[in-house]
C-alpha cells in the first residue's frame, strides 16, 4: 500500500449514493481501511480512508461519481505519520462522557471542548440517545442525553470527574465520566437503595411523624446521610423512638409511597433485558417487600421491624443492614449469580451506600448529598432514577416507555 487518502462526500442524501460511491471506489481497487456516514435532516456526511496500491486517478473517478450522485467530494492524503498518530489514538483506551438533563444548554459543547483539552483527551464521536423534543419544544420523555466518546493519553480519571461535577453544577447538567469496557452494555445485576431512591421519602421519618417525633428523627437522619453520624448508631437511636407504633401505620404508609420519577419505567426496562434487580437497603422489609410486589424486584434485604401485640417495638432483627452489609451483599448476590463484580451496578442517594457504589462496576449517586455526589464515580440529579439506561449505554430508541 503506498498512499492512504481520506474521501469526504457531502450533499442532500438520496437513495443509490452508497452503490455509487461504492462502485467508484471498486474501479480504483482501494482497499476499504475505515468509513463513517450519517444523514441529519436529509444532509448526508459521509468519510472513508482508503489504501491504493498505486495513483490511480482516484480523485477524478470519484468526482465523476459525486456529480452524478450529487455530492461534494473531496479527497485528501494523509501522510504516514498522521496515519501512525491516528492509528495509536485509536488503540488508546476510550473514555464515555454523557451528558444529561432536562434540557442541554449549547454553551456546555464549549465547555466539554475546554476540559477534554485540558486532560489531552479527542472527542472521537457524540451521539445523541435520548429522543427528540417536540416542535413545540417540550422536553424529551426521560430528559436529554448526549454521549461522547474520549481518546487520549491515560488521563488521571478521578482528577477528570472532580472538574466534571463541578462544571455540571454550574450549568445544571450532570456529567459522568466513565471507562468503556465489554461490561458496559453486559451487566447483569442492579442493586437499589429504597428510601429517596426508589421512593420519594424517607420511611423512618414519616414513621416518626405519624408517631407524633418526626422533627427529632428527621434531625438524626438528615446527619446520617451526610455521612456525620455512623449508621448502626444513627438507626438504633431512631428506632427507639418509634416505640409503641401501631401496625396500622404501617400499613397506611405502604400504601402511600410515593415512587421516585422514572422508577417504574426504568424497572420495566430492566426486567425487559434480563437484569437481576435487588432492593439493599437500611429501611424496612415491611416496605421493600411493597415495591417488591409493586415493581417487580428479585429479591429484597433491609432490616426486620420486630413487631408484638401489634406495636413497633423499637428493635430490628439482626444483622442491621448498614454500608457494610450492603457491600457484602451486593458481592454475595454476584457470586450467588455467577456475575463478575464488574457485571453488577449500585444505586444509593446516602453516605450509607458509599461502600456499596464503590465495590460495584458502575456505582451511581442519585439525587444525593454533595459528600455522597463527590466521593461517588457516577452521579444523577437532574433527571428520574430512568437516566441510568442512560449511563449503561442504551438509546431511547432501545427502550419501553
Amino acid at each position: 500500500m503506498t498512499k492512504r487518502c481520506l474521501i469526504r462526500a457531502t450533499g442532500m442524501a438520496r437513495s443509490g449514493q452508497l452503490e455509487g460511491f461504492g462502485k467508484a471506489l471498486a474501479r480504483t481497487n482501494a482497499q476499504l481501511l475505515d468509513i463513517n456516514q450519517s444523514v441529519t435532516f436529509g444532509m448526508l456526511s459521509l468519510e472513508a480512508l482508503v489504501g491504493l496500491e498505486r495513483d490511480n486517478a482516484l480523485e477524478a473517478m470519484l468526482s465523476e461519481a459525486g456529480d452524478a450522485l450529487g455530492l461534494d467530494v473531496q479527497v485528501i492524503t494523509v501522510n504516514a505519520d498522521d496515519y501512525r498518530r491516528w492509528s495509536n489514538e485509536a488503540s488508546q483506551p476510550r473514555l464515555i462522557l454523557t451528558l444529561l438533563a432536562p434540557h442541554l444548554p449549547a454553551g456546555i459543547l464549549a465547555e466539554v471542548g475546554i476540559l477534554t483539552a485540558e486532560f489531552g483527551l479527542t472527542v472521537e464521536l457524540i451521539h445523541r440517545l435520548s429522543g427528540r423534543e417536540s416542535l413545540e419544544g417540550s422536553a424529551p420523555s426521560g430528559g436529554a442525553c448526549v454521549e461522547c466518546w474520549l481518546r487520549g493519553d491515560e488521563a488521571n480519571i478521578e482528577a477528570l470527574r472532580e472538574k466534571a461535577l463541578a462544571l455540571g453544577g454550574e450549568h445544571g447538567v450532570d456529567i459522568a465520566i466513565q471507562e468503556d469496557s465489554i461490561w458496559r452494555r453486559h451487566r447483569r445485576l442492579v442493586c437499589f437503595d429504597m428510601d429517596s431512591t426508589l421512593i420519594k421519602a424517607e420511611v423512618i421519618d414519616e414513621l416518626a411523624r405519624h408517631h407524633g417525633v418526626g422533627d427529632e428523627v428527621a434531625e438524626v437522619t438528615e446527619r446520617a446521610m451526610r455521612g456525620e453520624l455512623d449508621f448502626q448508631e444513627s438507626f438504633r437511636e431512631r428506632m427507639s423512638k418509634l416505640k409503641g407504633l401501631d401496625e396500622s401505620v404501617l400499613i397506611k404508609i405502604a400504601e402511600e409511597l410515593p415512587l421516585m420519577d422514572g422508577v417504574e419505567r426504568l424497572m420495566a426496562n430492566l426486567k425487559r433485558f434480563g437484569y437481576r434487580t435487588v432492593i439493599l437497603s437500611g429501611g424496612f422489609t415491611y416496605f421493600a417487600r411493597h415495591l417488591q410486589e409493586k415493581l417487580g424486584f428479585d429479591e429484597i434485604h433491609a432490616n426486620e421491624l420486630v413487631i408484638e401485640n401489634g406495636k413497633v417495638t423499637g428493635e430490628v432483627t439482626l444483622p442491621i443492614v448498614d454500608a457494610e452489609r450492603k457491600a457484602e451483599l451486593l458481592e454475595q448476590i454476584a457470586l450467588r449469580e455467577g456475575f463478575t463484580l464488574e457485571q453488577t451496578i449500585a444505586v444509593g442517594d446516602g453516605a450509607n451506600d458509599l461502600k456499596m457504589l464503590a465495590k460495584a462496576g458502575l456505582g451511581i449517586a442519585f439525587r444525593a448529598k454533595p459528600l455522597v455526589r463527590a466521593q461517588a464515580r457516577q452521579a444523577i440529579s437532574t433527571l428520574g432514577i430512568d437516566a441510568v439506561l442512560y449511563l449503561i449505554g442504551y438509546r431511547q430508541t432501545d427502550l419501553m416507555d
